[in-house]
């Protein structure tokens, strides 16, 4: 199956949330900061930015289940933990690649049926 130029977009911006937010999160264990504690008291730009990604978190879980579930994919709840564990920024557009692979995958399905 041949990835579309929009997948490679996906997995490419999933590869850049990966190493953009542990580059930092590495730096954050290294220097044995709270992480939590620096996330939402470290004042209003930052906490507008916590609240920001928490509004944006909460829709791309609820659009992961029903897009997932719409197209037929597995485990999708391994998104969600991504989300968490790893970062928004890399679990999320993993998603999009994914899902661009299944979309690719149902056309081809569909065009050898006719």
């Amino acid at each position: 199956m041949k990835l579309t130029p929009l997948a490679v977009f996906y997995l490419i911006a999933s590869i850049l949330g990966f190493v953009g937010t542990w580059t930092w999160n590495i730096v954050s264990i290294v220097q044995q900061r709270n992480f939590i504690g620096d996330w939402v008291g470290s004042g209003p730009s930052v906490s507008s930015l916590t609240v920001d990604i928490l509004i944006a978190c909460v829709v791309a879980a609820t659009f992961i289940v029903a897009e997932g579930r719409r197209l037929g994919m597995r485990r999708l709840w391994l998104y969600i933990v991504l989300m968490a564990v790893i970062a928004f920024a890399f679990a999320f557009p993993f998603f999009l690649f994914m899902r661009e692979r299944a979309l690719s995958r149902r056309a081809l399905i569909e065009s050898e049926t006719r």
